[in-house]
């Protein structure tokens, strides 16, 4: 029943974030087509407020009404919670699938998310009774790891089957650390406040990846093949990506920062992507690719 509660709710908010605004009515109609949630009948009044609750508990999500009856979710917020709810979501069902088929069947296979079993909750607890945290590092630049660092998380972000969280160092400023190289933590009784108005969009937002900088947004055009842009479309590189499409090849235009994630992912897709602006990035590639040959001088 628990699940199924679950379900409901990323309906509930996956079906406003798509349209934007719904009125009860129209939010009753798509309702009563969702049999396997509805039976075919309407949605009690008093049932949608105890959702609505549920909701704003379960993932912190508040759907607002207007004055003239129309609901709705904050477009600042909308990009990451339709993320999160189309990812909770797709686990979902991922999950229910492998159930059925059977772990022992040898036809599923997955990746695995590095020490997300073990830290994720301890990181989840301390975030939502605001305490800091105290970890020991091995962080891939260190000789040695770093221990008794005191921190305070604000945000979870997963990248490329890798966790990460984003806050405040004590004694310092604001750090990125990945779940995976941490060895020992544990929540404290330090209490941490948020600072007033901090964001994800505000680090996040304007990147690929989790790497951030000071440097301002840039305009980034690319030129791709036909079919790579396929599978931008399918998987876009960032929410910013628009699309202008022409007889063999595609050009698209996002809003970046320019980091290390940035370049990867471009050059990952090897001769299929031309960069057009800025120079700045054309620069960062040539520099990666020199690079990379450089590897293979003597047989070259």
């Amino acid at each position: 029943m628990a699940k199924d509660k679950v379900a409901i709710y990323i309906w509930i908010i996956d079906t406003i974030l798509k349209h934007g605004k719904l009125s009860k009515k129209d939010l009753n109609e798509l309702w009563k087509k969702k049999v396997e949630f509805s039976g075919g009948l309407p949605m009690a009044d008093r049932t949608f407020y105890k959702y609505r609750r549920a909701i704003e508990d379960t993932f912190c999500v508040e759907i607002l009404c207007t004055s003239d009856g129309y609901y709705w979710i904050d477009s600042q917020d909308s990009i990451y919670v339709k993320q999160f709810t189309e990812w909770t979501l797709n686990n979902s069902v991922a999950t229910n699938v492998i159930h059925e088929l059977g772990t022992s069947s040898g036809r599923v296979q997955i990746e695995d998310i590095p020490s997300a079993r073990e830290f994720l909750p301890i990181v989840a607890t301390a975030m939502n009774n605001s305490r800091k945290i105290v970890f020991t590092y091995a962080g891939f630049a260190r000789s040695r790891p770093e221990v008794g660092i005191l921190f305070s998380p604000y945000f979870l972000k997963l990248y490329k089957q890798r966790w990460y969280m984003f806050g405040k160092k004590s004694g310092s400023g604001l750090r990125t650390y990945a779940l995976d190289r941490v060895t020992e933590m544990e929540v404290t009784d330090n209490e941490f406040v948020m600072p007033s108005g901090i964001k994800m969009e505000d680090y996040f937002g304007s990147i690929v990846g989790v790497t951030s900088s000071r440097a301002g947004v840039r305009e980034v055009y690319i030129q791709t093949t036909a079919t790579r842009a396929k599978y931008l479309r399918a998987l876009p590189l960032h929410h910013s990506q628009k699309e202008e499409v022409h007889d063999f090849y595609s050009i698209f235009r996002y809003e970046l920062k320019l980091n290390y994630e940035l370049v990867s992912e471009l050059m990952a897709m090897g001769p299929d992507v031309i960069v057009i602006q800025p120079k700045e990035l054309q620069i960062m590639l040539l520099e990666r690719l020199r690079e990379t040959l450089n590897n293979y001088h003597q047989i070259m």
